[in-house]
């Protein structure tokens, strides 16, 4: 996919490639704690792909004054602003379109080619959320 069409996809689009690629890094990070059970792997994996932690790194991320550039946050607000037709199965609706702004924002990164920024940034939430 050329940059161009990435950035016409709209935000609901963004996020469900932002979400898979996002779930492979928690995978892998999952993977290297040592757990070899596929209920304690996805029991581990919860905290990262949830709503509720995805929201808090988002939040975190928006505080600091210039960790995310304004393309990047013009992206994480398409998703966070699009209107789901889902609802928010074990999360609060501010989280659920906080995380869904997250989703948008690792789903562009990717489409876009930005592989160094997105590792950065997935590497970042997945710190941030070990340390909570």
């Amino acid at each position: 996919m050329k940059d161009s069409e990435a950035k016409l996809l709209n935000g609901s689009a963004l996020a469900y490639i932002g979400d898979a690629i996002y779930e492979v890094a928690v995978r892998q990070h999952v993977l290297a704690s040592g757990l070899t059970s596929v209920n304690d792997l996805h029991r581990a994996a919860i905290k990262y792909v949830g709503a509720k932690g995805q929201a808090q790194v988002m939040l975190a991320w928006l505080a600091e004054d210039g960790f995310l550039s304004e393309e990047e946050i013009s992206f994480y607000k398409r998703g966070r602003n699009h209107k789901a037709n889902t609802k928010a199965k074990n999360a609060s609706i501010q989280d659920y379109r906080q995380a869904t702004g997250f989703e948008s924002l690792m789903g562009w990164l990717f489409l876009s080619h930005q592989e160094e920024r997105l590792q950065a940034l997935m590497s970042d939430a997945i710190q941030r959320l070990d340390q909570a």
